[in-house]
């Protein structure tokens, strides 16, 4: 049943399902399936012929050839290489991965409607979009269309009291309203080993939020910037296009890489307001040494490695970069560890599993809150 609201108050009419053609309903479990191949299209048709073979999703009026058919004809995939040389297969085409932006965004943040640029509420007020509901002295430099002329009209007749009616500079006032301000961000994604460990895939829905979080600014904060990392040993950007090819490596965890990245890419940007996003599962086991060698440790919590990741923290406050530490492990001394690094910044940390991380980056992102959150 249907819940209905009318001007005669509450009725209910039968449910009809949304009508799907055969390949709509095949593309919506491929985007899912490309997703966790890390973009590998073979793959994700094995699945999807596996899936066909124990589930029926497809008839003998429209088998999964057809579907493959049509998604040559409308441009979502396309042959690998460029016909010179012996590559083979079907790779995407920019189209589906913009869709596949775009399905990670309805998935973690629901449907937005596009907005200006510098959408960032902040606690100052002056020349911005969204009234306070106070009034101000109007001063040289405001907004024609920001006057009130109705108090501005009273604070001449009270002025006057009777006498000749004249409106004085002194009698105008504007609507206040609050600065809206814009925003650089740079989101870090751990590709070490245990993002993949004892059989928990974690990366999967790193990468959806990494695709919503990017599609998100470029729809609703289109002057916002992002840059995207990945950190492993080491670390190193990432171009949107590849973000649904990502995979994990055989790596430790290089935090302190990671920071320096990330506070280098957001040193080159022009707003004031920067801030970090690191997406993590395991703790910091790895730091690059001066002559190019590795020290690494994974038993337990490292001292010397803990130690640099304090001190970066301690960096990144200075220079007001706050970092959102979202953190998926649950081991008590891994969210004490993150308890220290915040403090140590002054950020803000979440420790959470994976159902909801899309969500509170979101909420973080959106409101642009100052206050520390766990």
């Amino acid at each position: 049943m249907k819940l209905k609201l009318s001007t005669a108050g509450i009725t209910f009419t039968q449910h009809i399902p949304k009508h799907q053609t055969p390949f709509e309903r095949l593309f919506e479990v491929f985007k899912e399936l490309i997703t966790h191949t890390s973009g590998d299209f073979d793959e994700a048709i094995n699945w999807l012929r596996e899936l066909d073979i124990e589930y029926g999703l497809t008839t003998t009026a429209y088998t999964i050839d057809d579907f493959i058919e049509d998604l040559i004809k409308r441009a979502y995939i396309q042959p690998k290489g460029d016909g010179i040389g012996d590559e083979k297969g079907m790779s995407l085409t920019a189209k589906t991965e913009k869709l596949l932006r775009e399905h990670a965004l309805k998935q973690i943040f629901g449907k937005l409607k596009k907005a200006g640029s510098g959408n960032h509420k902040t606690k100052s007020i002056g020349q911005g979009a969204d009234n306070t509901g106070e009034f101000k002295a109007y001063q040289f430099g405001d907004p024609l269309e920001k006057i009130s002329m109705t108090e501005s009209l009273r604070n001449a007749q009270i002025r006057s009291a009777g006498d000749e009616f004249i409106l004085h500079h002194d009698d105008l006032v504007v609507e206040d309203s609050y600065f809206n301000t814009q925003m650089s961000t740079v989101l870090m994604i751990d590709i070490s080993h245990s993002m993949i460990l004892y059989g928990e895939d974690r990366i999967t829905p790193a990468k959806k939020v990494a695709m919503a979080l990017a599609e998100f600014i470029t729809t609703r904060y289109p002057k916002d910037t992002l840059d995207i990392l990945v950190f492993g040993n080491d670390a190193w950007p990432i171009a949107l296009k590849d973000i649904p090819y990502l995979q994990v490596g055989p790596y430790h965890t290089n935090t302190v890489a990671g920071l320096t990245l990330a506070m280098d890419l957001l040193r080159r940007r022009k707003n004031s307001n920067k801030q970090i996003f690191m997406i993590t599962d395991g703790k910091p086991s790895c730091l690059k040494n001066s002559d190019g060698t590795y020290y690494k440790n994974s038993n337990g919590l490292d001292d010397y490695i803990v130690d640099k990741c304090y001190n970066m923290a301690r960096q990144a406050r200075k220079i007001h970069i706050p970092i959102t530490t979202f953190m998926i492990a649950q081991d008590p001394y891994l969210k004490e560890f993150i308890r220290t690094f915040t403090e140590a910044n002054k950020g803000k940390a979440f420790f959470t599993g994976l159902k909801g991380l899309g969500e509170m980056i979101f909420e973080d992102y959106e409101q642009n809150r100052k206050k520390r959150l766990r």
